[in-house]
Order: C-alpha cells, then sequence, then structure tokens
C-alpha cells in the first residue's frame, strides 16, 4: 500500500477542504491511502505555544510521516505570494531527510488558496515547489486534458490545484475546485503507486 501524506496548514478552513478533495482523489486508486496531516500555527510571541495535539482535525505532522510517505501533496494559502509561515517553519527543520535523502523520488503535489484570483496562487505553488525540489522530489501537475483549466471562472492552475476564497475568506470550494483536487489526488496516487512497483 502506498502512503501519500496530505500536509497542509489552514487558517479559515478552504485549504482543510482541498485537502480531503485530495485525499479522496488518492484513495479512489487502489493500492493508495492518504495520511492526512496539518502544522500549528506560529506566533511572534515565543512563550505561546501550542498543545502536542490539536484540539480538533488532523494531527500534526512529524519528521517520521514525511520518512515514512510514498508521495506528498502539500498546501497552503498564500501570504504575500508564498506559502505561510507555519508550514515553512516546518519545511526549515527537515534538513535531516535532506541530508539523508529520504525524499528523493517521492512523487509529491501543491494546493493552494487565495483570497483573489490573481493574489499569488501561481507563485505560492511554485515557493512550496521549491523546497521539494530540492529535496528531490518528483513534481506533479495537472495536466490540460483536464477540461476544468480551460473553463474554469474561479481556481485551478496546470501548477496544481486552486481555490479562489475571495476578499472575506467565505468562498465556498466550486465544483471545479473540487474536480481538480480530486484529480491532482488521483494523478499523485496513480504516479505513487506505479513508480513504488517492483514487479
Amino acid at each position: 500500500m502506498a502512503i501519500i501524506l496530505v500536509l497542509y496548514y489552514s487558517r479559515y478552513g478552504a485549504v482543510k477542504e482541498m485537502a480531503q478533495h485530495i485525499a479522496r482523489g488518492i484513495e479512489s486508486v487502489p493500492q493508495a491511502e492518504a495520511r492526512i496531516r496539518t502544522v500549528p500555527a506560529v506566533s511572534p510571541v515565543t512563550q505561546i505555544s501550542e498543545p502536542a495535539v490539536p484540539e480538533e482535525g488532523a494531527p500534526y505532522v512529524t519528521l517520521e510521516d514525511l520518512k515514512e510517505c510514498d508521495g506528498l501533496a502539500l498546501g497552503s494559502p498564500t501570504r504575500f505570494g508564498n506559502m505561510a509561515a507555519p508550514l515553512k517553519y516546518f519545511i526549515d527543520t527537515t534538513s535531516g531527510l535532506w541530508f539523508a535523502g529520504n525524499l528523493v523520488n517521492k512523487p509529491a503535489a501543491v494546493f493552494s488558496s487565495t483570497a483573489s484570483l490573481h493574489g499569488g496562487q501561481e507563485t505560492t505553488l511554485l515557493s512550496m515547489m521549491l523546497p521539494l525540489l530540492h529535496q528531490g522530489c518528483i513534481i506533479v501537475g495537472i495536466p490540460y486534458t483536464e477540461k476544468e483549466l480551460t473553463t474554469t471562472k474561479t481556481g485551478g492552475t496546470p501548477y496544481g490545484a486552486t481555490h479562489v476564497a475571495g476578499g472575506d475568506g467565505k468562498n465556498p470550494v466550486s465544483d471545479e475546485e473540487k474536480h481538480l483536487c480530486f484529480i491532482l489526488g488521483k494523478r499523485l496516487a496513480t504516479l505513487t503507486v506505479k513508480l513504488g512497483d517492483k514487479s
């Protein structure tokens, strides 16, 4: 069974919902299992810390989750065209995995949510790809054979799945966005299973 880690940070819930649609896509592939994890928020006041186990939702990720996974989907809301600090903070702790080559040749995909259509969707996805490339991951996107990429009036890019949350953050995840999340998860899982097939 291929374990695909779906790792995200979500402030208002949109990225969390996207992670669930990606997980459904992953689990539509035989021999693939989604493992959903999140990261705690960070604070400029260093005395404040999150509990070791979140009160609700996905468990916090560990370095072992990354080491053990066969594939990875990474998701974040945008912060000035970049991934959010909590996700970046966790990624900055993975130098031991980089040194050991633990993520080399693992397929990886990215997903994001922004307030506006041109609010940094693609740059945020690219910012998440950079550490994955340094880790030796194989980047998986969404091909244009998915017609929703050319018909969507909301989110969706060839670089990864996206959502347009609106200025108040309350836009629901659209049908096209849900579909593209599902397809990204399915494609990531399909490639992970194929790459892991030693027969």
